[in-house]
């Protein structure tokens, strides 16, 4: 009798599984119908009666729920932090064009490099939302990432798994990592800012931001909630792939279940990319999503190879960006903004208007000789673009709209935060505020103090700052190593958790290195690169506040400005005593030492003169000094590397009469070791 029974428990439950593998993969079905090719078969109700089928008995049957099922896209409970996650392949960004000239430049560079005709160019709308990647292995979807830096990112799993165009399970059991963009739908986000509007809670700028927050929420409840989509664009790692052009490899993705953008063309000959991004620059706003531009990539994966990448972005596709949007708009006034260091900054407060996207409101007008140069006037009609789609730009006055009740702007002569006299030093376009007490400067230099650039304390925004500052508790940035959290609860908007994240996220910077401290304090014309110079160079806080003028000197770069400058901030006693506080709370004020291994160039000097296609100064002197090298400004006999770009100066001469080796960017790169194949 038992055996009996147990057969009938037994065929029972392989009736069970069986339905709830058939509904699972109707509803897998039904779900890439609807989310990805927007062909829906049946209605909401029948496909409303298969997933309550399958829940019920998943909840009977729990052994038989799986975490691809697709009623396990929202689980687990909220984060308190996101983990950190290698990209083992890089995460590029595109170099960028801005007129079709430089499309067809980039077309006729490449040839050049393969020595060959490039087979073929594949044109993408370029989504303006946020870049993550997804891991699929034997086809079941187990982890995603944000961009980040492009070497590392955010483990935002949870909350990829929310978006219903994202498959949990591929059509096929590979392992594959594909990037794509997740943004929101420009109907979505204004009911998503309706309901904010409705429930008194801050509205997102645009399209772009909203899909940008609503990944990064540590509860992926509310995500779930937030309408998000997703277009799958390219490949990171992957097994066993079949396709030999990025044109098939797309075709392949849609095989596996992917969502890719259905307005993606080939073309034999770069013409037809250039007649592409016309076309789209002008119907942009037909799409029911935002785009800032088209990518442009050779579409042969060989020829892809052969041609490679630089440290920050491949040499086979750019991003080609549509001219700034402009609008005109009326200056009602224009006020002054006191920053961190004390600088004065003329601001415009606008009629609000929409460019690209997003309200604008106000915009800076940089300094006083901005402001005559354009003839801004308050009352002024004025043309505004989003520069690169992102800040906010007066182009300048519609002088055939005045009225005569326009009226000039006149720089303060004392400080609007704190009355202090305002001056302008001979040679200078900044004014600023010379009140040691000015509460302005407290806060921007605050914010600056605990900025990414700085000791890079997470939750620490203007709102907050304003809220320390304003209570009193926090009058420098050594305070900010005293709080507790019971002092945090008694602010406004401050609960158990919050509290305790910002005190975890405020211990956490204790860890920086010094040359992170340096550029946080805040110390004038010691920004990021020079603070790397100087900590590098003394290795602890101490050493280097008993730097003399000489010793300051004898470090390359460091001139009689900045060693000045250094000086007279640590001669001051309110910062020493600020630096006593920060050592007693524990506070790293050393910098880490070097590996030799990993120093491959160790003491070669190298000079920089001209500019570079891709990088920055700034960007080139941190890529050398990371692997032990040293830039300094003038060529002598003891030079040896000059690194010449376009337009090069008078250092490219003395290099050729020295006979010292000179370097392009691509013979740079080779020898930095950042341009082979990953």
């Amino acid at each position: 009798m038992k055996d009996h029974q147990a057969t009938l428990w037994d065929e029972n439950q392989d009736e069970v599984a069986r339905e709830i593998e058939s509904l699972k993969e109707q509803i897998r079905r039904h779900n890439h119908l609807y989310y990805v090719l927007d062909a829906p078969e049946i209605s909401d109700v029948e496909y409303d009666r298969l997933y309550a089928r399958l829940v019920e008995l998943e909840e009977a049957y729990p052994h038989f729920r799986a975490d691809d099922s697709p009623t396990q896209r929202v689980a687990g409970q909220a984060l308190t932090s996101f983990a950190t996650v290698a990209h083992r392949l890089p995460m590029l960004s595109l170099a960028n064009t801005f007129d079709y000239a430089e499309i067809r430049s980039f077309a006729s560079r490449t040839e050049k490099a393969l020595n060959e005709p490039v087979d073929g160019y594949v044109a993408e709308l370029k989504i303006d939302g946020l870049a993550v990647t997804l891991h699929y292995e034997d086809g079941k979807f187990v982890r995603g990432a944000t961009r980040g830096d492009g070497f590392s990112g955010e483990d935002i799993t949870a909350n990829l798994r929310t978006i219903k165009s994202i498959p949990l399970r591929l059509q096929r059991p590979v392992t594959i990592e594909v990037r794509g963009e997740v943004y929101m739908d420009r109907r979505d986000f204004e009911a998503l800012n309706a309901l904010r509007m409705q429930k008194g809670e801050a509205l997102f700028a645009n399209p772009r931001n909203a899909a940008a927050g609503s990944l990064r929420q540590l509860d992926p409840r509310v995500t779930a909630e937030r309408p998000l989509d997703i277009f799958i664009y390219q490949m990171g790692l992957g097994q066993d792939v079949p396709p030999r052009t990025h044109h098939q490899l797309l075709i392949y993705f849609q095989e596996l279940g992917l969502r890719v953008n259905p307005h993606i063309e080939l073309y034999d000959h770069i013409d037809g990319v250039v007649e592409y991004c016309r076309n789209w620059e002008e119907k942009r706003q037909e799409l029911s999503y935002d785009i800032d531009g088209v990518v442009i990539k050779v579409n042969d994966l060989r020829q892809q190879r052969q041609l490679g990448h630089t440290a920050k972005s491949p040499r086979w596709a750019v991003a080609f960006k549509f001219p700034a949007q402009e609008v005109t708009t009326q200056v009602n006034d224009i006020i002054v903004q006191v920053g961190r260091t004390g600088v004065l900054t003329p601001l415009a407060l606008l009629t609000p208007v929409e460019v690209a996207g997003s309200v604008v409101s106000r915009a800076s007008l940089h300094n006083e000789d901005i402001v005559r140069a354009k003839d801004v006037r308050i009352g002024d009609w004025v043309l505004i673009r989003k520069a690169g789609d992102v800040i906010p730009e007066v182009i300048g006055p519609i002088t055939g709209k005045r009225t005569g009740a326009e009226r000039q702007f006149i720089m303060p002569k004392l400080c609007p935060a704190c009355g202090a006299h305002v001056v302008r030093e001979e040679g200078e376009a900044a004014s600023r505020c010379v009140g040691k007490g000015c509460p302005a400067q407290l806060v921007e230099g605050l914010v600056h103090f605990a900025s990414r650039a700085g000791m890079d304390i997470e939750g620490l925004g203007p709102a907050v700052v304003n809220q320390l500052v304003k209570s009193g508790l926090v009058q420098d940035p050594a305070d900010l190593y005293y709080l507790t959290c019971d002092h945090l609860l008694g602010l406004e908007r401050f609960g158990d958790r919050s509290a305790k994240n910002l005190i975890a996220a405020i211990n956490r910077s204790k860890t920086q290195p010094l040359s992170r401290l340096l550029a946080a304090l805040g110390i004038r014309h010691v920004g990021s690169s020079n603070a790397r110079l100087l900590a590098k160079h003394f290795g602890t806080l101490d050493e280097l506040i008993r730097a003399d003028l000489t010793q300051l000197l004898s470090v390359p770069e460091i001139g009689e400005k900045i060693a000045s400058s250094i000086i007279d901030f640590f001669a001051e006693p309110q910062n020493q005593r600020i630096i006593e506080r920060l050592k007693g709370a524990g506070v790293n004020l050393a910098e880490p030492e070097d590996s030799d291994t990993k120093q491959p160039l160790s003491g070669k000097t190298f000079v920089l003169t001209g500019t570079l296609p891709d990088y920055s100064r700034d960007e080139v002197a941190e890529l050398i000094e990371k692997l032990g090298g040293k830039v300094v400004s003038q060529v002598s006999s003891k030079t040896d590397y000059v690194v010449v770009g376009e337009r090069p100066g008078s250092k490219y001469e003395r290099a050729k009469e020295l006979g010292i080796t000179t370097l392009s960017q691509a013979e740079l790169l080779a020898l930095l070791g950042v341009d082979d194949e990953e």
